[in-house]
């Protein structure tokens, strides 16, 4: 396991070099997306809308920051569950998305996809979102204003620092980790 710090630009060539357990720093763009997020996103790529971000090499923080209090960018802004992204996650990954971010285990076809794209999974800590909020420099709402805390933002980071949980090359910290401390 090893440590990287790396700008989120940078993900697409990196990605398929992180292995699970090695712990990230990002500086750079995360867009925020949610379930309801990515059933639009979905929709409008199946009706050859514009997306509200271009996915090749984007990394996607499931999260759905609180507001923001006076004198903050934005309020806490801990994962969500990965799994509500399931159901979408595979297209949006053969469209180009490189970087996933959330908390919790993924499907069997969250992993394929990724393997075939080269992407990567990383887990940030629930519960600490006013920590991770501190990483936070700037946010724009850039979509789906209509959703509130789940429209999709733009957010620019430094220093975010994340777990790789599930790599390209099939490496998973839910099973892997916990195999390591079972007992016969």
């Amino acid at each position: 396991m090893a440590h990287y710090d790396l700008k989120t630009q940078d993900l697409k060539t990196f990605a398929p070099k992180l292995r699970a357990g090695d712990t990230v720093t990002l500086t750079g763009t995360l867009y925020t997306a949610r379930d309801a997020a990515h059933k639009r996103i979905i929709a409008a790529m199946d009706e050859g809308q514009d997306l509200p971000f271009d996915l090749d090499g984007a990394a996607v923080y499931y999260a759905g920051p609180t507001p923001e209090k006076p004198g903050q960018v934005i309020g806490s802004v801990g994962p969500t569950t990965s799994g509500r992204m399931d159901p979408y996650s595979p297209r949006l990954l053969d469209a180009g998305l490189t970087c996933m971010i959330g908390k919790g285990v993924r499907s069997q076809a969250v992993a394929d996809a990724m393997a075939r794209n080269g992407a990567v999974y990383m887990v940030a800590i629930g519960g600490a979102g006013a920590v991770k909020a501190e990483s936070v420099k700037a946010l724009d709402v850039i979509a789906y204003e209509d959703l509130g805390c789940e429209s999709v933002k733009r957010l620019t980071v430094e220093g975010f620092t994340a777990i790789v949980a599930m790599d390209s090359v099939g490496g998973n910290l839910y099973r892997d980790g916990a195999a390591q401390y079972r007992t016969e």
